[in-house]
């Protein structure tokens, strides 16, 4: 059993016995997720790398939400999505800073020869498996874009 979904389980289980009903809430979705993807028909078996992407698709999925509670006027809603979102951001590596990320993608422009606009898509594809789960894609496209300036 991979370790993110043991813990994921066993932090559930103590959240239960301690009535966190934010934690129970949003472990047993994660959890749902993560069942949903075993049984999706995949072959393959589940390992962290995906048990961290899930989390990460869960963390957009609250964010989202965010934006549209609070565009609505629902700003009790959005809290409750933000404290969902701090529970599950716990499980995910510290993100990059933005310097680091700037500095991979120098890096990368140049093992490449890439400088052009028109390179974006290139320079993306190269950099996104060294810092994924590590930084937010549109970080890197935001520092992406204003490199190739």
């Amino acid at each position: 059993m991979p370790l993110f979904k043991e813990k994921i389980q066993q932090d559930l289980t103590q959240a239960m016995k301690d009535r966190d009903e934010l934690r129970v809430g949003t472990l047993r979705l994660l959890k749902s997720a993560i069942m949903k993807w075993e049984v999706s028909g995949s072959k393959k078996e589940i390992n962290d790398e995906v048990v961290m992407e899930l989390i990460q698709k869960e963390i957009k999925q609250r964010k989202d939400s965010i934006e549209q509670f609070n565009k609505g006027g629902r700003p009790d809603l959005a809290e409750k999505e933000e404290m969902e979102m701090a529970v599950l951001q716990a499980y995910l590596p510290e993100p990059m800073s933005e310097q680091r990320i700037r500095e991979i993608v120098k890096n990368t422009m140049e093992e490449n020869n890439m400088y052009s606009k028109s390179d974006i898509g290139k320079l993306m594809s190269a950099i996104m498996p060294l810092v994924k789960g590590k930084a937010d894609g549109a970080m890197v496209r935001k520092v992406v874009e204003e490199l190739l300036q």
